[in-house]
């Protein structure tokens, strides 16, 4: 079974390169076969018929185009001081930072208190907070891309908030000349 599969496949390439005829009718239409006609020339086919493509040489090298550098960014902040006791009774203070060199466009300020993001990114680097808790607290300012990306970070800064409790009773005070 194999034998006859190998002849019929030999057969068939044999036959792939079978003799091309040519000839010219009366009214002047050019014809191709592959059965001789009277008249009919047998056409030279070349090895082989493939398009030869030849392409010119460079003239010299381009230039080599280098990446641009990343910009390094830094965020200072400038409000509060490192280590600074804000006394607020309400819980409020402002953050203030800065970026040298000038920020990108496009991009937005994040604050983060004792890691986690404080209210929405904003287009200016000045933070009001409201009703924060007593205690230590550390603060972060991100620049970030508008796809969220981290583009710069703040060293952390500790901050402590000294606010009244309402644990703290007024203490009663005796009047005098009773």
């Amino acid at each position: 079974m194999r034998t006859l599969t190998l002849l019929g496949l030999l057969s068939l390439s044999l036959a792939s390169h079978a003799t091309v005829y040519k000839w010219v009718d009366k009214d002047g239409n050019v014809h191709f076969s592959d059965k001789p006609h009277p008249n009919a020339e047998v056409v030279e086919l070349q090895e082989s018929s493939a398009n030869q493509i030849s392409m010119d040489k460079p003239l010299g090298t381009l230039p080599v185009v280098k990446k641009a550098e990343a910009i390094e960014y830094q965020i200072n902040i400038l409000a509060p001081d490192k280590d600074a006791t804000i006394r607020s009774n309400e819980g409020k203070f402002s953050v203030m930072a800065e970026v040298l060199p000038e920020r990108p466009a496009n991009s937005l300020w994040v604050l983060r208190l004792d890691g986690k993001v404080w209210g929405d990114p904003l287009e200016l680097p000045l933070f009001d907070l409201d009703n924060i808790d007593r205690g230590e607290h550390s603060i972060e300012v991100q620049l970030i891309a508008r796809n969220g990306k981290v583009i710069a970070s703040s060293e952390p800064r500790t901050v402590f908030l000294h606010r009244t409790s309402v644990l703290q009773q007024p203490k009663a005070v005796p009047l005098s000349g009773n």
